[in-house]
């Protein structure tokens, strides 16, 4: 019996690397695919570089309730992978060691990260996800700073355009300013200077200063001659266009918490289509996290290959499962919330359906002498590959020189 701690200890090593190594590469990826475009979307907007990394941060907790359960499930299958390709797995079930036993350490990972998971989906996804639109509101409406672009008209309040050229200094110096400015009285101002830079009042946070530099000013009133001034330095106040202020948590299911979800469903109150949509964010978050007791049973079923074999088919059909069972869910997830499927049958019976094959894949390679979870895979896999290596050896006979 005190051989059980260590090899606790050795299952456990195995693992929880790979788990880790997985989980940062899968976020990573996730990451890097949303980054190009918000780096477009924020460019176009003329916004702030360090925006891009505050929606990024706000990304996270949705990337890793995907993340996390696909670094779990490939972290104990390449662990169980390398004990069955060394033969340590035969010596293990050799003592009388089964699977079910080898399995107490991964279950206690997976334990630990449903809890981990739940917490995500529950609390911090939903939060994270009312910032990220904040920040995609504030973008688009100036409130970042980024009301202004190079090369553009821009209009502010109505009765001002604004035109800049280029801007230097990360954006306090701005160079070839035009500006036309009309007033209650019809005034027309018509402004062009070398540069000029804004300039902020503590006393009146709602006007700025647009201090210009070295340029002329065409004043057209009607009825009268223009007049044409020169300066060497003027400055032109700008009243700042009002913010619109963002709406309140809630504007969308995905933004309420659990137990909001929980009394929304059932409220009569609500009406039919927020019933609809929160009954169905709820179970699609529950069933997500629920699918991760199976993922070691998947795992191990499919990490054991054919005797005499190295074949990976059984890695790249577990990243290809959990993907299509996610993507499953979230059409179940969009049907439910229309109302036109039960939560229940949409999300719950892929579910039970998707738990009933992993079972039986678990009981073929555990409990079935030489049996495999995807045998008949594993052998079209190997007779293509046989098949592509006597092409390829044709392929030279026929074009070696005679």
């Amino acid at each position: 019996m005190k051989r059980f701690p260590a090899i606790d200890r050795y299952v456990a090593r195995l693992t929880i690397m790979p788990m880790l190594a997985v989980f940062v590469i899968a976020a990573s990826l996730l990451v890097l695919d949303k980054m190009n475009k918000l780096f477009d979307f924020v460019a176009t907007e003329g916004g702030p570089v360090s925006v891009v990394f505050k929606m990024l941060a706000n990304l996270l907790p949705e990337y890793a309730s995907l993340a996390i359960p696909l670094g779990l499930m490939l972290g104990i299958l390449l662990a169980f992978r390398k004990l069955a390709t060394s033969s340590e797995l035969d010596v293990m079930r050799a003592v009388g060691l089964s699977y079910t036993r080898l399995l107490r350490v991964p279950y206690m990972l997976t334990l630990g990260l449903m809890v981990v998971n739940f917490l995500i989906v529950s609390y911090l996804q939903p939060l994270s996800r009312y910032y990220y639109e904040q920040l995609q509101f504030e973008l688009r409406s100036g409130a970042l700073g980024a009301s202004i672009k190079v090369g553009e008209f821009t209009t502010l309040k109505d009765r001002m355009g604004l035109r800049i050229e280029r801007s230097e200094d990360e954006g306090r110096k701005l160079i070839g300013i035009f500006v036309r400015v009309t007033d209650s009285k019809g005034q027309v101002l018509s402004v062009s200077a070398r540069e000029g830079r804004f300039l902020a009042l503590r006393e009146n946070p709602d006007t700025i200063v647009f201090r210009l530099t070295d340029g002329q000013i065409l004043q057209d009133v009607a009825g009268r001659a223009p007049r044409v001034l020169s300066f060497t330095r003027h400055d032109l106040p700008i009243d700042l266009p009002a913010v619109e202020q963002f709406r309140q948590r809630g504007g969308k299911e995905r933004e309420f918490f659990l137990p909001e979800l929980l009394k929304i469903g059932w409220s009569d109150r609500a009406t039919e289509q927020l019933r609809n949509e929160s009954r169905a964010s709820l179970n699609y978050r529950l069933v997500e996290v629920a699918m991760m007791l199976f993922l070691p049973l998947l795992a191990v079923s499919l990490a054991i290959p054919p005797k005499r074999s190295t074949s990976s088919l059984g890695v790249f059909v577990s990243i290809v499962t959990v993907v299509a069972y996610h993507k499953v869910n979230e059409y179940g997830q969009a049907v439910a919330a229309l109302g036109r499927v039960s939560p229940w049958l949409a999300l719950w019976g892929p579910f039970v359906l998707f738990s009933l094959l992993i079972l039986w894949m678990y009981w073929r390679v555990a409990y079935v002498p030489g049996g495999q979870a995807i045998g008949a895979l594993e052998r079209s896999a190997a007779g293509i590959g046989k098949w592509l290596r006597g092409l390829a050896r044709r392929s030279r006979r026929v074009g070696a020189p005679a």
